[in-house]
């Protein structure tokens, strides 16, 4: 057998020769994220996610704190717009930021860093295009959905207020979430995760100070709250774009040497746009159930507005947990260790039960704690207990839902998760509309919205079960 022998002067020829085919990369040692212990891991990965959640459920608060303070007919004003608000935010962070850090963390797994870089490039050009098309839609077709949905006179007018303004950063909330999906893709959550955090905090102040006409500035209404949200996310996309241009990081943003490629495009959309009609189903869901309430007045849509952005607001919490599992998942599937990946799912999804169930079940027996921030209208408060009441004890399930959902994303494997979707669309739409023909009372629809949470959480345990993640290596 003749072996090569290498001269250690001729630098030459000692690559080649330690690798001897040229087209394979070079060995790399393996992520530790592949071999760390995934309870500490996870927990250590959830808590910055958390912390940026805290506080974007903060600025949910005061956001609308200040609206409240502008009367019940802005109160339903954004009960109208708030689904389309949150829908934004779910397809670009959870759904198609789901897909973006699936495609980086298996680049990572697979031991790979130059795919995950140039997935970033595409990821960040797929955000630029789908925030356009957000806000050329919104802008163009919100009145009209906000009047379908029940929206009239005072209520539709703040409506329409509001989303003329919040709806003109769609790209810049797109690129947020983007770029914080392919950090949280490498096993980075803190850059994320307190640039969130830092977002929450400038749009309550930047909100606050609009909306309210803090110190010298003029009283903008609905227009200076959606203000602030446009403004501090345009700043933490800067931020991050620069991070990620900046070499410090693990991913390498290199835009103008990255020529767009299809395959690459795909390995993100084949798991995000599938993934994006699971929010689509959730928000069409909420619609379905915001219109039904509509019908009992005012004050029933203002009280269940309420109820509804404390249910979206467990989106991003079932997230923190859920997202931290995507890298574990996402390389465990890269490297062949299937098994792994399954641990990881099942382990933060008993988490997000946990979490969200003890939620749940303190507002179904103290929803003061949650509903006196935002009015002190009797009826409306009566609205919103009501709805807690029937709804809060499911919440544990809706998290098991959602948390596998997102460890479902980080295997490329969304087809079932969202299934059980479906499931839960079909459930509120059907018996919503029997409810409404039969002119039940108002505690019947939260009584399907229980039920329908509980159906959604475990059918996608079912479908977790059944979907393979591929063979073990």
């Amino acid at each position: 057998m003749h072996v090569q022998s290498i001269d250690p002067q001729d630098t030459t020829v000692t690559a080649a020769a330690l690798n001897p085919n040229p087209a394979a990369p070079a060995a790399r040692p393996p992520d530790p994220l592949l071999s760390a212990p995934l309870l500490p891991t996870l927990l250590r990965f959830a808590l910055p996610n958390m912390l940026a959640m805290v506080a974007t459920a903060l600025a949910a608060i005061a956001e609308t704190a200040y609206v409240g303070s502008f009367g019940v007919a802005s109160l339903a004003g954004m009960a109208l717009v708030f689904p389309l608000v949150m829908l934004q935010n779910m397809l670009s962070a959870g759904a198609m930021g789901g897909g973006v850090s699936s495609a980086v963390s298996r680049a990572f797994g697979a031991g790979d860093p130059a795919r995950a870089s140039a997935l970033a490039v595409h990821a960040m050009w797929i955000g630029v295009a789908a925030g356009s098309v957000y806000m050329v839609l919104m802008l163009v077709f919100g009145p009209a959905l906000f009047a379908a949905l029940g929206g009239q006179g005072e209520a539709l007018s703040q409506a329409v207020a509001y989303a003329n303004v919040a709806f003109l950063g769609s790209v810049f909330i797109w690129l947020v979430n983007t770029f914080s999906s392919v950090i949280r893709g490498s096993g980075n959550m803190k850059v994320p995760s307190a640039t969130l955090l830092i977002v929450a905090v400038a749009q309550v102040l930047i909100g606050g100070a609009l909306g309210l006409g803090w110190g010298p500035l003029p009283r903008l209404g609905m227009a200076g709250v959606a203000a602030g949200q446009v403004v501090a996310n345009f700043l933490g996309a800067a931020f991050l774009l620069s991070y990620l241009a900046s070499g410090r990081a693990k991913v390498q943003l290199r835009v103008r040497s990255t020529p767009l490629q299809w395959p690459l495009a795909r390995d993100i959309l084949r798991v995000g746009a599938v993934a994006c009609l699971s929010p689509l189903q959730t928000v069409l869901t909420i619609l379905i159930l915001t219109r039904l309430v509509a019908h009992f007045g005012t004050n029933a849509l203002a009280g269940y507005g309420i109820g509804t952005r404390l249910e979206f607001l467990l989106v991003p919490i079932a997230f923190a947990i859920g997202v931290a599992s995507v890298p574990l998942v996402g390389m465990a599937i890269g490297a062949g260790k299937v098994a792994r990946a399954r641990r990881a799912a099942w382990t933060a999804a008993l988490l997000a039960t946990g979490l969200l169930g003890v939620l749940g079940l303190v507002l179904a027996v103290a929803p003061q704690l949650w509903t006196q921030h935002f009015t002190t209208d009797p009826e409306v408060l009566a609205a919103a207990a009501l709805y807690f009441h029937w709804a809060g004890p499911c919440y544990g399930l809706f998290g098991l839902g959602l948390s596998l959902y997102f460890s479902s994303l980080g295997a490329g494997k969304a087809f079932g998760p969202v299934m059980a979707g479906t499931v839960r669309l079909v459930l509120v739409a059907v018996g919503g509309a029997a409810l409404a023909w039969a002119q039940t009372p108002p505690w019947t629809i939260y009584a399907l919205v229980a039920f329908a949470m509980a159906a959604y959480g475990l059918s996608t345990v079912l479908a977790v079960r059944m979907t393979s993640w591929g063979v073990e290596r």
